[in-house]
């Protein structure tokens, strides 16, 4: 049984940072591509950030902010996120695919429940 789950979330200031982390089960993580989406209240889910191993890829509202990682042997992937600002308050989701970097939800296979992240100005 696959199961993704983030941790990290919370309420920061602007200008402040957190860390979400996306710790995988249930299948080979390294061979798949992970990626970081959001969805904020009223809004469409939205792609952050993908990284696999031809590299990462970021939306540009986050470019220079947020930065990707992942360690393979803990099967976990994080998000640094910097500066962060009110437009950042969203509901973070991790997911993975196998196959390149995509920014369409509907190419990713598994999905965590999410975790909030709320930006006060």
């Amino acid at each position: 049984q696959v199961q993704l789950v983030e941790s990290g979330g919370g309420l920061v200031q602007a200008g402040d940072s957190l860390r979400l982390s996306c710790a995988a089960s249930g299948l080979t993580f390294s061979m798949y591509v992970v990626g970081w989406f959001r969805q904020a209240p009223g809004k469409e889910r939205e792609f952050v950030v993908g990284f696999g191993w031809g590299g990462s890829s970021y939306a540009d509202s986050v470019k220079g902010r947020f930065t990707i990682s992942r360690d393979n042997a803990k099967n976990t992937a994080y998000l640094q996120m910097n500066s962060l600002k009110p437009e950042d308050t969203a509901v973070y989701y991790c997911a993975l695919r196998l196959g390149p970097i995509t920014t369409m939800q509907r190419d990713y296979a598994y999905w965590g429940q999410g975790t909030q992240v709320t930006v006060s100005s």
